[in-house]
């Protein structure tokens, strides 16, 4: 594998080209992961939501925590963290596409389920931990320049655990329901699998997972390396390029989802790409050696933080006030998503 200092010595052009050719596997592979992931879904019983949370979420965020894990450890603490949260922010922002390409309803209406509202409900949750280790005092478990960790890392990691643990228990028991309408989960298909089907689909998900983990790393690599040759900070890097590239998988993947009806397949896949996105911020924090990772990094991760907390919360509203049809078939909450996410962008980077 080529060293930091290859990537930093090719020119612009080359790095670029690289860039582009890695997002493309990344969306091209992330198309084969639909169908499997749907059929998954078929036969383990688990629901399109729980599979897109669990399964989908995490195949198709193996990129994005390549991409942070490596920045991490090569001592670039904003590219990581800016990584993980400007890809929570881009994901959620997608949802926005997903409700523009359904044409039958809003995608809150239609995508009203209540495992996807407990998802939500949990990612707000675990986004507030963050912020409070960024504004908080200095804290740190271990030995510097060999292990250490913030004591809000462990929390994030067993919040993301529970929040499986409730997921699954609210599409097994489920206690909430739409009073009109279908919900998500509604005209879902289950099937006894053949002979082996589960372990030969499991191995298939995880292969493809790793084609995505490898072209993340790389695109980590480039990353960093186009930031030192164009000037721009690690921030804008972060929380734009790798976040949108890396995050290309979730939106291919819930786009086919949506074209195929499995609506909860594709909510899901979000919402379980941000909450696993969010644990990258965690690991990232064992990867930093040089102390805590959230106390190494400015303002604008605490800006980036809570404007995606706004973005899942006005998600969230949509979700339970399902507003069956908008404007040019999109919800108003879709609306104020996409205007959050432009506007606030448009701040990090002028600032």
């Amino acid at each position: 594998m080529p060293s930091p200092d290859w990537f930093a010595s090719q020119s612009t052009p080359l790095l670029i080209a690289g860039f582009l050719v890695c997002a493309l596997v990344i969306g091209v592979v992330g198309v084969l992961l639909t169908r499997s992931a749907e059929r998954f879904a078929e036969i383990s019983g688990f629901g399109q939501a729980a599979t897109g949370a669990v399964v989908l979420g995490a195949m198709t965020s193996l990129s994005g925590m390549a991409t942070s894990f490596t920045a991490a450890a090569e001592g670039h603490p904003d590219l990581a963290v800016s990584n993980a949260l400007g890809g929570i922010a881009a994901q959620t922002l997608f949802l926005v596409l997903g409700d523009i390409a359904y044409r039958r309803a809003n995608l809150e209406y239609a995508a009203a389920d209540e495992a996807n509202l407990t998802q939500a409900t949990l990612l707000i949750a675990m986004l507030a931990l963050p912020v409070l280790a960024m504004t908080g005092p200095d804290l740190a478990l271990g030995v510097e320049g060999v292990f250490v960790i913030h004591p809000v890392s462990p929390l994030l990691v067993a919040g993301y655990l529970m929040g499986l643990r409730v997921t699954a228990g609210s599409y097994r028991r489920p206690q909430w329901e739409p009073v009109e309408g279908e919900s998500a989960s509604d005209g879902e298909r289950f099937e006894t699998p053949k002979r082996g089907e589960i372990t030969r689909l499991s191995a298939k998900l995880l292969a493809m997972g790793a084609v995505v983990g490898f072209m993340g790393f790389l695109l980590s690599r480039i990353a960093v390396a186009l930031s030192e040759q164009t000037g721009m900070s690690e921030n804008t890097v972060g929380s734009l390029f790798t976040a949108i590239a890396t995050s290309l998988p979730e939106l291919v993947t819930a786009l086919a989802a949506i074209r195929r009806g499995a609506l909860g397949l594709a909510v899901g896949d979000i919402m379980g790409g941000n909450a696993f996105d969010v644990l990258f911020v965690a690991l990232s924090d064992g990867f930093y050696r040089d102390g805590s990772i959230y106390q190494a990094v400015g303002d604008r991760q605490v800006f980036l933080v809570c404007l995606t907390i706004l973005m899942v919360g006005l998600l969230l509203l949509g979700l339970l006030r399902r507003e069956k049809h908008g404007i040019a078939n999109i919800g108003f909450e879709s609306a104020m998503v996409l205007v959050a996410y432009v506007g606030g962008m448009a701040l990090l980077v002028a600032g």
